[in-house]
């Protein structure tokens, strides 16, 4: 989107009284910001709970000074904004009602990441780090992408185990993204980024404010097909994000602590109102794999992929993909001989092979053994 239609985006968005449904009911009703910017204030005030205040500072816009100013800030630092008209706009995250109508951006975001969300304790044990470590290091091994909000603690521990495994990892910050919270994580920012992205709704100069996270956790989980919760005590932040979740529709996950660990009550509080007790990373899978559609644009709806070694999977795959497929296209075949055939790292095998399993597309058999989906 370019800078001529993103600084309504960036004025509406500063607007005392513009909050995220009311944008987002602008939108629906006149279609496109500029034509927010020039509707009367007559038709403005129509939209329900949109004072005459409000409506009076939209359509008396002035200050187009502050935004040319934060466009340039936003290039000179690299961030993008991503708005709900975008392509690269979490599709997930697109079905929540308050779904934020921008969000700034740096790094990268895939289209088609599934997305996990990993939070917890910011006071956690080495238990609780060492549990969440693994769980995020196979989950992003698996191709799975690890969402968390880079707070001390948990958060922390998630995406560096997902950076560990070569894996994605996406990061939803309290603050604007020139602000980094905890201040020690810079290193982290910087490694997020380069495998991922980091994400705020805040705009820059933003602060972390204790109001700012609870409203940020919708964004953690509404991208997320599943959050997992890991060590979180009876007033954890973290029981508002798995709140958040069971609203959206989104599997609840939790890992069980001992019963005489604080820090562990809400999770296993969570276990027994019914948030699914995990074991190991199978347990997130068995849940979310049924979860994900099957997008193949086969011609035929009644064509598998083993019938139809051709064209239309080909469609779907490229380059590193499409060599893995072209081996397993031949007949069942073992996950050494695929590396083997194709000079691939093995991680990156691995992490395309479970993202052509989610998507329908190969299926895995006892002893590491894959074929073509029947």
């Amino acid at each position: 989107m370019n800078d001529s239609i993103l600084k309504y985006w960036i004025a509406l968005k500063s607007i005392t009284g513009v909050g995220n449904i009311t944008f987002l009911a602008l939108i629906d009703k006149f279609g496109s910001l500029p034509a927010i910017f020039s509707a009367p204030i007559s038709k403005l005030i129509e939209i329900q709970g949109l004072s005459q205040n409000t409506a009076a500072a939209i359509a008396g816009f002035k200050s187009w000074d502050k935004v040319k100013a934060e466009l340039e800030l936003l290039d000179k630092n690299k961030i993008n904004i991503i708005t709900c008209h975008d392509e690269l706009y979490p599709p997930r995250l697109m079905n929540i009602y308050d779904r934020p109508p921008l969000m700034y951006v740096r790094g990268d975001l895939n289209r088609d990441d599934i997305n996990i969300a990993i939070v917890g304790s910011r006071m956690a044990s080495s238990y609780g780090k060492y549990t969440t470590e693994r769980i995020s290091r196979e989950l992003a091994l698996k191709g799975l992408t690890i969402v968390s909000g880079m707070a001390r603690g948990i958060d922390s521990t998630a995406h560096r185990g997902a950076i560990a495994a070569h894996g994605r990892t996406i990061a939803i910050l309290g603050s604007g993204l020139d602000i980094i919270y905890p201040p020690e994580n810079k290193k982290l920012f910087d490694d997020i980024i380069q495998n991922g992205a980091v994400i705020s709704e805040f705009p820059l100069g933003t602060p972390p404010r204790s109001a700012n996270f609870p409203t940020r956790n919708r964004i953690i989980s509404g991208m997320c097909c599943g959050v997992v919760i890991v060590e979180a005590g009876e007033k954890s932040g973290s029981l508002i994000t798995a709140k958040l979740a069971l609203e959206q529709g989104r599997e609840v996950f939790a890992v069980p602590g001992s019963i005489d660990s604080a820090g562990s009550r809400g999770t296993n509080k969570l276990i027994k109102q019914g948030a699914i007790l995990i074991e190991s990373v199978d347990d997130i899978l068995e849940e979310i794999i049924p979860q994900i559609e099957i997008t193949i644009p086969l011609k035929s709806p009644h064509v598998s992929c083993s019938e139809k070694v051709n064209q239309e999977c080909h469609e779907i795959l490229t380059g590193f993909d499409q060599k893995i497929f072209d081996s397993i296209s031949k007949g069942r075949i073992h996950i050494d001989d695929i590396i083997s055939t194709t000079g691939l790292p093995s991680a990156g095998i691995l992490s395309v092979l479970t993202n052509m399993e989610l998507r329908g597309i190969v299926e895995q058999h006892p002893g590491k053994f894959f074929s073509l989906k029947k």
